[in-house]
């Protein structure tokens, strides 16, 4: 398992090229209100799981919280991605 200084870092590279992307998005394609809704989610997630590798949960396995904290987030960002690609 990686420490939380680099899983937060991953995040946040992650988040930040999915906001490049939507912002791209918006200036180049024609439903803007949908690629702003999109960067909101993408800021809404990036928050959300930054803030819950800081406060794991109580009685759960660090490694197991970790191992679906990541499939969570890379399930968010494959939804994320295919919204984009739908811009």
């Amino acid at each position: 398992m990686a420490n939380k200084r680099s899983l937060k870092r991953n995040i946040n590279l992650i988040c930040d090229d999915l906001l490049a992307e939507c912002i791209a998005a918006s200036l180049y394609g024609h439903n803007r209100s949908s690629a702003e809704a999109l960067i909101f989610s993408t800021l809404k997630i990036q928050d959300d799981f930054i803030r819950r590798i800081s406060h794991p949960e109580p009685g759960m396995p660090a490694t197991k919280f970790y191992k679906t904290l990541r499939e969570e987030f890379a399930a968010h960002v494959s939804e994320i991605i295919d919204q984009i690609t739908t811009l």
